[in-house]
């Protein structure tokens, strides 16, 4: 490793405000100077090594956050902390840039670049919502002036395609279309899906409960029964998942990681109990279009991240002992699962240091800076010794996998990515905007009310020419059957376009 430095986490912090109320609002930026103070005091230097410590941060990254459109959020930072940092970032959007910055950073201080990285994220998205009950508006920092700030509600718009046209894209509505294609690939009853997400969600659940650092940490674990049974309070979001399925973004969570080298590390005194070792990581995404993914029960992101991670770390999978999967929704850590032959239910190692983004919270972007910093305290246990942390973004579009150790690395940091950007070598079938007769369901999810009443059916097809289309529901009556006992994933029907969307009917004579 002649020339290279070897890539240190020294300090992580997390920090929660639990108030809701205006009065004891904290800005994102608030937040996050507490959680970069924590981890400041995580070194366990003495007050005047860790001030020299801060006054060395040359480089700060940022998660992009959902709460507040700010200027210039890594040069605010910089300055609160009294430094003047060469290196300022702030990421895209995305659940996979926690990840990818602490990646990234650590590239850096290998390759000499920084000497000592702050990366951190954080949202108050709960605080907003309490200035929302009351009819106000913060009084925060300067936001941007452009039109395109990057607010959670710019995030969300549709656009315009056909995904808009038939008034599907949100993650409430994708991550479901893949629950039910691996549902119907892996030849399970409806009832065995959503007792194994359940499940999955209750051992979540039970972890969130014992976190000091989760939104629901203390409160009572939902169990099975009450994730799986639908009910008033766990109303149906979009078909198979209820409520307590959904990520719940509705937190005032901050998390932030400080590395450096074991040079610096060892000039300040830092003890090597508090060392964990980032070995590399890998990343790539699917198309931003889930209609031009190759099929809706595999995530080629995803398994191609678990694998280059691990081979670019000189590691196999029987060799890591802990893992955080990034858990929106079940089908998210359901995939890692499968592809890493891991049980989903009844698992021997932990899929989840945190709790899942139901029960710890969603954080926005950052949830997985979360699952590093504690995977971190885990580490300093030394027993086991490697960890996985699987962060996903968008509609299961975009993933990096990030691997820490206790012990020091036999190789040299990994000098980049070993992914490209994007995936475009597997075969993707093409996709109509206008689609009539014979069709089969390829799969479907259907909007729920907040009455609990169904509300608009979506269903992707296949033509008999292979051709993929998006449609709407065209009838009661086969709106009825895609919530209906009988596995419609695999039936035939008939789309027709009206005005420019497709209906899908079981009955080829059905009228809206």
């Amino acid at each position: 490793m002649a020339g290279q430095s070897i890539p240190i986490i020294v300090g992580v912090g997390d920090f929660k405000n639990p108030f809701t109320t205006p009065e004891k609002a904290l800005e994102p930026y608030q937040l996050m100077i507490q959680a970069i103070q924590r981890a400041l005091q995580d070194t366990y230097l003495p007050e005047e090594t860790a001030q020299k410590l801060q006054k060395s941060i040359d480089s700060i990254d940022v998660v992009a956050t959902w709460s507040w459109p700010y200027q210039d959020l890594p040069g605010l930072l910089s300055t609160k902390l009294g430094v003047d940092a060469a290196h300022k970032f702030i990421s895209d959007h995305g659940g996979n840039q926690p990840a990818k910055l602490v990646d990234e950073a650590a590239r850096r201080i290998a390759q000499n670049k920084t000497k000592v990285a702050v990366v951190t994220g954080g949202e108050a998205l709960a605080s907003l919502g309490g200035f929302a009950a009351a009819k106000k508006m913060p009084k925060w920092s300067a936001r941007k002036k452009d039109k395109k700030s990057g607010t959670i509600t710019e995030i969300a718009t549709l656009g315009d395609n056909t995904g808009a046209t038939h008034g599907i894209g949100l993650p409430i509505q994708v991550y479901p279309l893949f629950e039910n294609a691996t549902r119907a690939s892996r030849g399970q009853t409806l009832a065995e899906n959503n007792e194994e997400s359940a499940s999955l969600y209750a051992d979540f659940a039970k972890v969130a409960q014992v976190n000091t650092a989760a939104w629901n940490f203390g409160k009572k674990a939902a169990t099975k029964e009450e994730i799986g049974t639908v009910t008033k309070k766990n109303r149906m979001i979009c078909y198979p998942y209820p409520l307590l399925m959904n990520a719940f973004n509705n937190v005032n969570l901050a998390g932030a990681v400080i590395l450096t080298s074991t040079d610096y590390a060892t000039e300040l005194g830092i003890p090597k109990s508090q060392w964990v070792y980032p070995l590399g990581g890998a990343g790539t995404k699917d198309s931003d279009k889930f209609w031009e993914r190759p099929n809706f029960y595999t995530s080629p992101s995803i398994t191609r991240s678990l694998d280059a991670g691990l081979e670019v770390c000189g590691l196999t999978k029987e060799q890591i002992g802990l893992y955080d999967f990034y858990s929106c929704f079940p089908i998210v850590p359901k995939i890692a699962c499968q592809h890493l032959g891991l049980a989903i239910e009844s698992h021997t190692r932990p899929l989840t240091l945190l709790g899942g983004l139901t029960s710890f919270g969603g954080a926005g972007n950052n949830y997985s800076m979360h699952a590093i910093t504690e995977m971190t305290r885990n580490l300093r246990e030394r027993t086991p010794t490697y960890g996985l942390v699987l962060a996903n973004g968008g509609t299961m579009t975009y993933q990096h996998v990030l691997l820490l150790s206790a012990v020091a690395p036999s190789q040299p940091y990994p000098s980049k990515n070993p992914l490209p950007p994007i995936i475009t070598d597997i075969p993707v079938p093409a996709t109509v905007e206008v689609a009539n007769g014979e069709a089969t369901i390829e799969t479907y999810t259907v909007d729920f009310n907040r009455d609990g009443t169904p509300g608009t059916g979506h269903v992707v097809g296949r033509l008999p020419s292979g051709e993929r289309f998006l449609a709407n529901h065209a009838d009661e009556e086969t709106l009825s059957q895609l919530i209906g006992n009988e596995e419609p994933v695999g039936r035939r029907g008939w789309v027709r376009n009206e005005d420019g969307i497709n209906l899908f009917s079981f009955e080829k004579k059905a009228k809206l």
